[in-house]
This record gives structure tokens, sequence and C-alpha cells, in this order.
């Protein structure tokens, strides 16, 4: 499998999202790169300047988490790090380009705020910025070694269709059952009509992968705030969704989407829209 990258500035978030990914490496095969970047704004970096010393005691603390979490990989699995220095999110992503990684996993600070360096402020830039598949994790998630369900919300966009093949893959590794829901904000069976088309064309490619599947669906004004709660009452293990407009009163993007990322108890995998797209 292709690697896993995991963003880092060692505060409790960033931690946990690299247990979080162990745990996905394990089963998937996948070795882990941890990154850690220096900002261009000294004001905003982990430590107080970008001297050498930084660097070095970043360095220092990756060879501690290394020895720490090595034994917790499966043979064959491998973990390293990178300093980098640059813009947060454009560094993540330039290394899962160079690795052609499998995902990005980021911490999320959630609704309380956060005590962190730079995870809790940037993880929605990693996730729309980054050109791979980005699970956001918050540091209250309970690991689990399986993915038994995934929540996957369906719109009136064509570009809805596109999360589908990692969906796929993830549930086929993981056994995972998927809850295919179709999400509507009008009572109209004329508007409603676009989404089911689309739900159709993600059951028969579901079914011709032999994924276990239940299907649903959601009638609300607050999309978002629905989709939690059908989330938590599943007790789904993650929720995807796309990083840019799925439905047209944009129920997934910008401070909306911002809003599922960070206030979603349940990790949540963002997908970015490719223009060269087919599901057949």
């Amino acid at each position: 499998m292709k690697p896993i990258i995991v963003a880092v500035d060692f505060s409790n978030t960033s931690i946990h999202a690299l247990e979080y990914a162990i745990s996905m490496a394990n089963k998937m095969k996948s070795d882990i790169h941890l990154v850690w970047v220096d900002k261009v704004s000294s004001q905003e970096s982990v430590y107080p300047d970008t001297s050498n010393e930084n660097r070095k005691e970043a360095k220092k603390r990756f060879e501690e988490l290394i020895a720490l979490y090595n034994p917790k990989l499966v043979k064959g699995i491998s973990i390293d790090f990178k300093l980098k220095k640059g813009r947060i999110y454009r560094e993540v992503d330039n290394m899962a380009k160079l690795l052609e990684a499998e995902m990005i996993v980021t911490g999320a600070h959630g609704i309380s705020g956060y005590e962190e360096f730079w995870i809790g402020s940037n993880a929605y830039k990693i996730v729309t910025y980054a050109s791979s598949p980005v699970i956001t994790v918050r540091h209250d998630f309970p690991i689990r070694k399986k993915i038994e369900r995934i929540l996957l919300p369906m719109d009136g966009s064509v570009e809805t269709l596109q999360k589908i093949p990692f969906v796929v893959k993830l549930a086929t590794l993981f056994k995972s059952e998927v809850h295919l829901v179709a999400t509507h904000n009008s009572h109209l069976k004329s508007i409603q009509r676009i989404t089911d088309k689309l739900v159709q064309t993600a059951r028969e490619y579901l079914q011709k992968h032999e994924i276990s599947l239940v299907e649903d669906i959601i009638v609300a004004n607050d999309l978002t705030k629905a989709v939690f709660n059908y989330a938590e009452k599943v007790d789904a293990d993650l929720i995807a969704i796309m990083t840019e407009l799925e439905t047209p009163v944009n129920i997934m993007l910008g401070a909306q989407a911002q809003q599922l990322i960070n206030q979603s108890s349940i990790p949540v995998l963002s997908i970015h829209p490719q223009e060269k797209f087919s599901l057949i």
C-alpha cells in the first residue's frame, strides 16, 4: 500500500492523530511518514523562532516518538519523519504528492477551542489544499482497530460521487458497513430526484464491489446537524465528505465544511474533487 502522511506539531491532538494513523497503517500495510513544518512566520511557529535549535529539538522529539510507537506497528511497516519549512498545508501536500501517499491524517481541535500549536488552526487548510484524501480526527475520539461503519452522505452534485471509490477501498479492507444516505434540504420530489439518481449510481457501484450496504434518507433544513445526529445514532466510525461544493445550499463548503470537520466527534474523511473523474 501507499504510505500515510501524518502532520505533527507535538501537541496532544497531533499525537492522537498519529495513534489513529497507526491503527490504519497496520490494516492497510502502509508506511507512516511524519511531517513537522517550521512556519515562515516565527510568531506562529511551534517554537519562538525558526533557528537550527528548533529543528534539533523537533528531531529529538521525533526520535522519541518513533522509539515509542515503532513497536506498535505490525511487521514490515516503517515509520520515519521529515522536517520542513514553509506553509504547513503546502508542505504537507507536497510530501503527500512526492510519496504518492494513500492519505493524510491530521488532528482537529473541536468546538471547545484548542491549546494546540499549529494543528488546530491549520487542519482545515490542510484538508482544503490537499490533493490526497485527508482524515481529520479529534483528540477525544477513541482509537479503534476497525472501521465498522462508514457514513456516506449523498447530495445532488455530480462531485459527490468522487468519494465513493476511496470509501469502497476502505470498506473492502476493513469489511465495513456503508450507510448510503440521501440528503435533502427540500421536500420537493423534483429536486430530490436529482440526488436519488446519484444515489442509484452509488448503490450500483457499492453492490458491484460487494460492500455491505444500508440505505437511508435525511430531509432537514440544517443538513450538517442532521448528518451529525445520524452518524452518532448509527455509531459511525467515519464520515465521508468532499472538500468543495456538494450542494446548492453548500452544506459541505467553506465555513460549514469547517464546522463539520471541527465539530464532528467522529473522524471525517475529506476528498478533493478531480476535474477528470469517472465512476464507471
